[in-house]
């Protein structure tokens, strides 16, 4: 009889093994199936968002799908107006690219010569002024050299030199306007056809809410009915305070920004409001972000060191206000999440699904707490995740 016997698996490793599989497999499934999940989920969130305004027209005793009819279109006028001003604007900003890319490269300029003088003074400080005689007495000599050789190369009489050979250029057809559009959109073709689902599924989604939700129901009983339906609706009420809460937060920046910037003498005021706005809602680096286009469109013009700075100071006010006392009161009292878990899921998400999982990322996390909410094996999950 062996005195050592090897350790004997125990039971637990295979569920944990089965857990990582299962895991890998998810990881590959959201990867693999990006297009269709962000797609779905995208429509899910404007279909969360646009219930309440069906639910209002409803009340003048439209049917729902009619409703949702109404309210879809309201949206799609609404981002087609907001596409065109922002369209305007970019037109404007082509138009004015000359003479800003001219003053951009004085400025350019302008700063190199600084630096090179400033360069200058610390050699002149360090350096022993003998030592700077020889190596411009050497520089000299180099010069001198370069000079004889290129006389020599361009009189090859008078010298061994071979003769230059002559370039030979060879001349492509240019390449047909049809296949160069043809090249640019097929890039994003893809992108363009799972576009094209979303106003179509939240249409469904929000006409067949009612027959939805008890289709739903009806796989479930007892306790779990009402815990689904409760889950339910916990991942509606976080989408809409998080998504309106951030449209609401935008939408009070860009004014109040854009006034700002205007009075500030800031160009292209109605489109550098509304972008530094956008930058100030990214988590974390949104300071500098949103400070950022209110800098480089103000460059662009001669002004003094005061103006820029007062330019940084009021972006900076404005995102301080809006991120530490109305973030908390709109957003924070519905969605609390835990900030290393926020970064975490902007990690993940964004390697996964790229510049379209970092926008999705919390949406996504506070969904995943509402289900870990209301669901009582999953309270600990719910503890980790909130705040």
């Amino acid at each position: 009889m062996a005195l050592f016997s090897p350790p004997q698996p125990t039971h637990r490793t295979v569920p944990v093994a089965a857990s990582l599989i299962a895991l890998a497999a998810l990881v590959a499934l959201l990867y693999y199936g990006r297009d269709f999940f962000v797609t779905l989920i995208v429509s899910a969130v404007f279909a969360f968002i646009l219930d309440p305004a069906v639910l209002l027209v409803m009340k003048l005793r439209i049917p729902r799908p009619a409703a949702t009819a109404i309210v879809l279109g309201i949206a799609l006028v609404g981002l087609y107006l907001l596409g065109a001003m922002l369209w305007s604007q970019f037109s404007t900003f082509s138009e004015d690219l000359p003479s800003y890319t001219s003053r951009v490269s004085e400025l350019w300029a302008k700063a190199n010569e600084r630096i090179d003088q400033f360069e200058q003074r610390g050699i002149d400080l360090l350096v022993p002024q003998s030592f700077r005689q020889q190596t411009q007495q050497g520089q000299r000599t180099q010069d001198t050299s370069k000079k004889r050789r290129r006389g020599a190369a361009a009189n090859p009489a008078t010298s061994n030199a071979p003769p230059p050979i002559q370039e030979v250029r060879i001349h492509k057809d240019p390449t047909p306007a049809i296949s160069a559009i043809y090249n640019y959109v097929s890039g994003y073709f893809h992108v363009l056809v799972m576009a094209s689902f979303v106003p179509f599924l939240v249409y469904f989604m929000l006409s067949w809410r009612d027959h939805l939700n008890r289709s739903v129901l009806q796989l479930f009983h007892g306790e779990e009915r009402y815990q689904v339906r409760r889950t339910w609706a916990g991942i509606g009420e976080s989408t809409r305070a998080y998504v309106l809460g951030n449209f609401l937060l935008w939408v009070f920046l860009s004014s109040i920004s854009a006034v700002a910037f205007f009075l500030l003498g800031v160009p292209y005021w109605p489109l550098v409001g509304p972008l530094s706005a956008f930058f100030s809602l990214v988590p974390y680096v949104g300071l500098p972000l949103s400070i950022a286009p209110p800098l480089l469109a103000a460059i662009a013009i001669p002004n003094r060191l005061q103006v820029i700075l007062g330019i940084a100071a009021v972006t900076a006010a404005f995102h301080l206000i809006a991120m530490n006392f109305l973030y908390a009161k709109i957003i924070g009292r519905r969605v609390r999440l835990n900030p290393l878990i926020v970064t975490i899921a902007l990690m993940f998400w964004g390697v996964v699904w790229g510049g379209i999982g970092l926008l999705l990322a919390v949406p996504i996390t506070a969904a995943v707490k509402a289900v870990c909410d209301n669901i009582e094996s999953l309270e600990p999950y719910a503890k980790l995740l909130g705040d």
